[in-house]
């Protein structure tokens, strides 16, 4: 990744107005020159063009990017199935940050019939995350910052590694949703996250990234914790009607946690503050035994 950044600032000062990198499906994404008009179709994809220090040059935005607070007052330009092509096409961007696994094939077809030029974002781990930051710099021009950006997470990354290193492993459920009962698998940024911290996801098995459970899997899993998500203004979370089964190890030690939907569910920086609470919450539970 260091040599695509390296790269690009070699032939910027060669002259060659060329910009080359990668994308998380492994696409060459090539520029003639840095984008200044960029369509971000994710909440997450907002957030990491702006930790790129790219925010100025972000034009449009899917519905629900509402982080940073200068992403609000960005024109929307639908969701991630049901966009606004002919706002998109008036924006006239000269680049369009798509999320892989959200945005409907129907929706990128569409898309790319019409000729632009993508950057397809579906990072699975911490790292990608960052890598993902340094490449958004590389194309929007703005590498001294997406650099700067990089490093300070990838410090505080290697704090949560040093920290948590050679600690007793704990088996995690981590529940995404209730109703269907929804988790992660091992492919998931949330895996890397509890990985971090010492855990073991109980399902990381499953072939389906977010795969759907019945509550008996959970049951015969028997997780030492049961973490999930929970959303601004929600006052109980769904974790706690676990409690119904007081033989579940996880109700029986009381190592039921809530964490920031906000903070865990996007693969952004903001991921490194919902990892170190996770961590948090996973030392309490050593700390227990």
């Amino acid at each position: 990744m260091y040599l695509l950044i390296l790269l690009g600032s070699l032939v910027s000062a060669s002259g060659w107005a060329q910009l080359q990198v990668l994308d998380d499906q492994g696409n060459a994404v090539i520029l003639e020159q840095p984008a200044r008009r960029m369509i971000s179709l994710a909440p997450h994809t907002t957030e990491l063009l702006f930790a790129a220090g790219a925010g100025d040059a972000v034009v449009g935005v899917s519905s629900y990017s509402d982080y940073p607070p200068a992403a609000k007052t960005i024109p929307r330009i639908g969701d991630a199935n049901n966009l606004d092509i002919e706002r998109i096409l008036a924006l006239q961007p000269d680049l369009v940050v798509v999320w892989g696994s959200g945005t409907s094939r129907r929706q990128l077809d569409r898309l790319q019939s019409l000729g632009f030029k993508f950057y397809i974002s579906e990072p699975h781990t911490l790292e990608q995350m960052i890598a993902s930051i340094e490449r958004l710099g590389v194309l929007a021009g703005t590498t001294p910052v997406a650099q700067d950006s990089a490093d300070k997470l990838h410090d505080r990354l290697d704090q949560l590694r040093r920290q948590n290193s050679g600690q007793r492993t704990i088996r995690v459920f981590y529940q995404v949703w209730h109703e269907p009962l929804m988790t992660i698998n091992a492919a998931h940024f949330i895996n890397d996250a509890i990985t971090l911290c010492g855990g073991v996801n109980i399902f990381a098995d499953l072939p389906a990234l977010v795969p759907q459970l019945d509550q008996e899997a959970v049951l015969l899993a028997d997780p030492e914790v049961i973490i999930g998500a929970i959303a601004k203004g929600q006052e109980i979370s769904a974790v706690e009607a676990w409690r119904s089964w007081p033989d579940l190890q996880a109700v029986r030690l009381n190592n039921l946690y809530t964490i920031d939907a906000d903070l865990i569910s996007r693969p952004t920086p903001r991921l490194l503050d919902a990892a170190e609470d996770l961590c948090e919450m996973l030392a309490q539970v050593r700390a227990k035994h």
